[in-house]
């Protein structure tokens, strides 16, 4: 078993800090795990979960967005540090921002292993992720062919990561992997994205959902990606639902933190949808990320399954 201890992630990037959560899950793989984020946290959560075992067992406790944590809930952290438990690996993510600067620093003190995880926004970081993607893979990639990627796909992390993959998968073992072949992936895409699955799922259309979602599948949307997008449509309801229904989009986009045609279009799909159903479909959500991630034996017919849960819900609004 790996050497437990405190491991903390800093920055926004989604899927680094996803992977440097995984690969702590890989180093204690006889140890039980415990995912918490902030969102949904309440008062001695962290505690209970940080007690001692009876038995002495060997625990992960992943606690996400500390930074958005109340300040009751950062002194039960606090607490912790100043009398840690061996068996228990603690992973904290912070995603950066002002927010939880002293949590932080009192953490750091506690001298962590420290993992970066920054939002990569530069075109030739971005072009260097997709080399170690490749590199990670055991493939060669032509330096056109990296630049075709980056230009075609350079938005989101995931979807990089998700096509770097299918590349891999899809050119012949051994063969550098050139720009014909990006472009010959990009015309056997279709316009199907984890968004269009999204859209149908909150419109309470299943069929249409299940469907979109075979799609997208088949034309190699990383099933990550999809989750991704109906977390982020999710987050975007409950964020406009909280929201004062007189308000102009325009102005509501820099106080959510949206687009003035997501809070539009958000506005228009809450119809059906409660306070209650909204955190249902977060619940269901995090347990098809877990799914997909490897706590699943058929990660598409859980994924299957979340859809058709959440979509069906959307009715009992």
């Amino acid at each position: 078993m790996a050497h437990m201890g405190i491991t903390l992630i800093q920055g926004g990037e989604e899927l680094l800090a996803d992977r440097a959560i995984s690969e702590v899950l890989a180093q204690n793989k006889e140890a039980t795990t415990t995912q918490l984020s902030a969102e949904t946290l309440e008062l001695g959560q962290i505690t209970d979960s940080l007690a001692p075992s009876l038995f002495g067992d060997a625990r992960i406790i992943v606690i996400k967005d500390i930074q958005d944590l109340a300040a009751d809930l950062s002194e039960e952290i606090t607490a912790y540090l100043d009398n840690p438990d061996e068996n228990v690996q603690l992973v904290l993510w912070h995603k950066g921002g002002v927010k939880g600067k002293a949590l932080l620093e009192k953490i750091k003190k506690a001298k962590p292993a420290l993992v970066t995880a920054e939002a990569i926004k530069k075109e030739s970081d971005k072009a260097d992720f997709v080399r170690a993607e490749f590199s990670r893979l055991g493939r060669k990639i032509a330096p056109d062919a990296i630049t075709a990627i980056v230009a075609a796909l350079g938005s989101d992390m995931r979807e990089l990561s998700g096509v770097c993959s299918q590349l891999a998968s899809d050119v012949a073992a051994g063969a550098l992997i050139t720009e014909e072949d990006v472009a010959k992936f990009q015309q056997g895409r279709v316009e199907t994205t984890g968004f269009d699955v999204a859209d149908a799922v909150l419109d309470g259309k299943t069929d249409l959902a299940l469907v979109t979602l075979r799609q997208a599948l088949e034309t190699g949307v990383d099933p990550v990606m999809i989750v991704s997008a109906l977390a982020g449509s999710v987050r975007a309801l409950a964020k406009v639902s909280g929201a004062n229904r007189g308000a102009n989009s325009f102005e509501l986009a820099g106080q959510l933190g949206l687009s003035p045609w997501q809070i539009d279009k958000a506005r228009r799909q809450l119809s059906g949808w409660s306070p209650a159903t909204l955190a249902g479909a977060v619940v269901t959500l995090a347990q098809a990320d877990a799914d997909i991630k490897g706590a699943s034996s058929d990660p598409i017919y859980a994924l299957e399954r979340s859809i058709i849960e959440i979509s069906r819900a959307r009715s009992r609004g």
